[in-house]
This record gives C-alpha cells, sequence and structure tokens, in this order.
C-alpha cells in the first residue's frame, strides 16, 4: 500500500510510530480511507497507551538536550524544515487530498501556509526576551527569564491535517520544547510527512515523536495523567475540549484550546458587493467549509439581500465537485459519513423551520462523502442551524435591518473565534468590530489565518493563541528571579 502512495504522490511517507527517532511498528493497525471513494487508502500502525508513555519518555530524555541548545540551532532546524517542505509541497498536497479529500487548490494552498509556520517560528526562536527592571522600592532588581514548559502533547484534527501539526510543532520546538503529537484518525499521514521532514532537517530523536491511534481517549488520558507532560495543545471541538480540560486539571498541566467557531458573516447596506460576495466564498469555501473559521451564518441587509443570495448562488452552483485530483475540481469529498449526514440533517432541519434552498441543498448520486454547495434563504435568527458549527459548504442566510440587532444575533452562541464584516463605512466597520464578541474579527476580508498573527477565540472558542509571537509564549514559562547587584 506504501508502494502505491509514493507512486500517487512522489513521496514515500511512513506509516508507523515514530517515537525516539525512528519509525515502529507495534503489529496494531488503522485503516485510513479515501473519502473520495470510500476505499481503504493504507494501514497505519494503531498506538496504544502503552506507546504514547513510550513516546512521552523519549522527549523526556530528549528535553535537557534540546532546551539547552543554541536558538540559532533550533531555529535552523525549522528553516531547514520549512525548505523541505516548500520543495516537496505538491506531493505533500496530493497526499492531503488523497487522506482529507479536498481538492488540490486548497491542499496546494494549505502546504504553502502549514511551511510558512517553521519559517517565521525559526525567526522567533531567536527572539524569546525576558526583562530586567528595578523594584519600585529599590531593594532588588526584577529578571525575568523565559523557558520552555516541557514536554508537550500536542492533539490536532482532520481538517488542515498538515497546518494545524506545524502550527503547534513550530512554536514549541522555537521555545524548547519537546513534543508527543497526536494526529486524527482519518488524516495521519500527513503528519508522518512533516515528521519525517523534522528528523531530515537535523531535529534530534525523541524531540519529536507521532503516535496516531483508533481510541484517541485512553491514549491522551494516559499521556496527560503522567507527570512528565507540562503542556498540552488541542485543537478540535469544543466538547472534546471540555473533557481534555477536566483530565488536565488533575494534574494542573498547563493547556492551551482551539475549539469550534459559529463565526457570523455580516454585509451592510454599504458594502462592496463584489468584494463582499468574493470574501463571503472565501469564507465559506475555503476546505469546503470544513474549518473552524468557517464563515457559519451570514446576515446581509435587507437592501441587498436579494442581490448577494442571487449571485452568491449562481458562484456556488457553478462550482465542480468531483475527486479533488480531478484536474477542475473545486470541492471535494467531506471527510467521513458521519460528517455528510451531519450536514445533510442540518439542511433538512432548516428547510422544515421554513428556510429556502436556493441552490445544493442534497448529496449527489455517486460514490464518496460528496455535498453540493447550498445556500439557504428565508431563515429566522433562532434558526436551529445558526446555533451549530456546520462544517460543511451551506451558507444559510439572515436578512436584517438594524446594526444593534444584528450584532445582538452574532453575539448570540456560545462560541466565541472569528467574525467576518463588510462595510464602506469605517467607523461602523471599527465601531462593530469592537462589539463582536470574538477573538479575531476580518474587515472587509475572508481571511484571517496568519502565521504571524496571534490566532484564538474567546468564550467555549478556546483558551490561549497560536501564531504569532503570542503563540511562542504558549510554550514558555516566566521565571522570576530577585537579585540585588
Amino acid at each position: 500500500m506504501t508502494a502505491d502512495l509514493a507512486a500517487l504522490t512522489g513521496i514515500d511517507v511512513p506509516t508507523g510510530l515514530f517515537i525516539g527517532g525512528e519509525w515502529t511498528t507495534n503489529g496494531r493497525t488503522i485503516g485510513v480511507t479515501n473519502p473520495a471513494t470510500e476505499d481503504t487508502l493504507v494501514e497505519i500502525a494503531d498506538g496504544t497507551p502503552d506507546d504514547a508513555l513510550a513516546a512521552v519518555a523519549a522527549a523526556q530524555e530528549a528535553l535537557p538536550g534540546w532546551a539547552a541548545t543554541p536558538p540559532r540551532e533550533r531555529a535552523e532546524c525549522l528553516r531547514k524544515a520549512w525548505a523541505l517542505m516548500i520543495e516537496r509541497s505538491d506531493a505533500i498536497a496530493r497526499l492531503m487530498v488523497l487522506e482529507n479529500g479536498k481538492a488540490l487548490r486548497d491542499a496546494k494552498g494549505e502546504v504553502t501556509y502549514a511551511a510558512e509556520f517553521f519559517r517565521w517560528y525559526a525567526e522567533e526562536a531567536v527572539r524569546i526576551d525576558g526583562a530586567v527592571t528595578t523594584a519600585p522600592s529599590g531593594a532588588n532588581r526584577i529578571m525575568v527569564l523565559r523557558q520552555p514548559v516541557g514536554v508537550s502533547v500536542l492533539v490536532t484534527p482532520w481538517n488542515f491535517p498538515a497546518a494545524m501539526a506545524t502550527r503547534k510543532i513550530g512554536p514549541a520546538l522555537a521555545a524548547g520544547c519537546t513534543v508527543v503529537l497526536k494526529p486524527a484518525k482519518e488524516t495521519p499521514l500527513c503528519a508522518f510527512a512533516v515528521a519525517d521532514i523534522l528528523r531530515e532537517a537535523g531535529v534530534p530523536p525523541g524531540v519529536v515523536n507521532v503516535v496516531c491511534t483508533q481510541k484517541a481517549g485512553p491514549l491522551v488520558g494516559a499521556m496527560l495523567a503522567d507527570p512528565r507532560v507540562r503542556k498540552l495543545s488541542f485543537t478540535g471541538s469544543t466538547e472534546v475540549g471540555r473533557v481534555l480540560l477536566e483530565t488536565a486539571a488533575k494534574t494542573i498541566t498547563n493547556c492551551s484550546m482551539e475549539l469550534g467557531g459559529n463565526a457570523p458573516f455580516l454585509i451592510f447596506e454599504d458594502a462592496d458587493l463584489d468584494a463582499a460576495i468574493e470574501g463571503a466564498f472565501l469564507a465559506k469555501m475555503r476546505n469546503g467549509g470544513e474549518a473552524c473559521t468557517a464563515a457559519n451564518r451570514f446576515y446581509v441587509h435587507e437592501r441587498v439581500a436579494d442581490e448577494f443570495i442571487r449571485r452568491f448562488a449562481e458562484r456556488l452552483s457553478k462550482l465542480a465537485v468531483g475527486p479533488g485530483l480531478e484536474a477542475g475540481t473545486d470541492l471535494g469529498p467531506l471527510v467521513n459519513e458521519d460528517t455528510r449526514s451531519k450536514v445533510a440533517s442540518l439542511v433538512d432541519g432548516a428547510v422544515s423551520g421554513g428556510g429556502h434552498v436556493v441552490t445544493g441543498g442534497h448529496a449527489p448520486d455517486r460514490k464518496g462523502y460528496f455535498y453540493l454547495p447550498t445556500v439557504l434563504d428565508d431563515l429566522q435568527p433562532g434558526a436551529a442551524i445558526l446555533g451549530t458549527e456546520i462544517f460543511g459548504p451551506v451558507a444559510p442566510v439572515v436578512r436584517f435591518s438594524s446594526e444593534d440587532d444584528v450584532i445582538r444575533w452574532a453575539n448570540d452562541t456560545e462560541y466565541g473565534l472569528v467574525s467576518y464584516l463588510y462595510t464602506g463605512d469605517l467607523r461602523r466597520a471599527l465601531r462593530v468590530s469592537e462589539a463582536l464578541d470574538t477573538g479575531m474579527v476580518g474587515v472587509n476580508r475572508g481571511i484571517v489565518s496568519d502565521p504571524a498573527a496571534p490566532f484564538g477565540g474567546v468564550k467555549q472558542s478556546g483558551l490561549g493563541r497560536e501564531g504569532g509571537h503570542d503563540g511562542l509564549l504558549e510554550f514558555t514559562e516566566s521565571k522570576y528571579i530577585a537579585v540585588d547587584w
């Protein structure tokens, strides 16, 4: 099977457990499914809690040496990894399409984005600053050092299999931490490829370890119960995040959580409608809607709603739906049958509640986990679909007339990751941005993610930030030294 992957992608893809710098197996396997065909793509090693603890032990053994490695040397490993990812970007993108299903264009964009985290944190590794100040009393100096937090468990989702790994590994290694990565069972292959690139880039054995599993709960739970683990960085659903926070509380493990979203997309009457449609397309259809940052609810001013809905639906209806590696494909399948069934159920419920399908609204009659791009009109502000993270190519539209009303509707959710708004009025843009209860806001932009920017949410969308200098500090502890000289 691995030979087939090599033929399809152009790279050799490891399929085992990466522990202490070696690829190993344990005799247990799980299958990785191609969502475009529903066929098993390859069998990979199914890690156990014992395998995970072996990876923790390897990370703990490697920690003192890596933490003491000069920042420039750590940076150079990350820079080399960036260069290797760019060199192999086409092959990694094809691998991503096979295990995740996204269109090749989206996959290529993700690989470039993912690699950039290695380049950014190669630069940040040499900028871990501390501080020296004089105590107000004058009795002593206040010296603050930034030290690596320690062995870090990184748990990543299936929707961005390369970028979610590099966004965590990059700052952890830059800070001097060692890691155990647990990728999603649906999409482990890109994580394996990234780990092998880091090995080739000169990262010492044990600094990066990767263990995938069919049963994530017992495996991650075993690591969090180990006192050698001092950090958990998790990206996934709010429901799973709550469970992990409860588990981590028993050992007071430092946690960063990037959880669910329910992003509102606001279009005011003075917006540049051409730009708003383009931004809506990017915010909704990037990754086929399978993103925590995806626009989930569209609030459109009643003066421009008819034109926006007509033009947006027309654009979505022209998208070519098919396997991601086929030439001309714009939208690939959803990742699995459970995801497609959830999307279909949400659409059916919205229609039963009075919503109107403008385009799409069903799965095509073909093999694979496909769902047609969908626009829904005539939804009321309290419609159930507006309170749920859709994670698919579905755009429900609500019309509004009052700025106060739309802000209240946008904030009426337990989530607070990102919002988008389009307006020609700068004062309104900044006023509404301040009023929206989210960690990020895109003003006249459909994409906010950037390796140099702090990514994260408020309320039940998470704790902490990834990206930017903030992302580096998430993997450090501040040590205060009182000294007099």
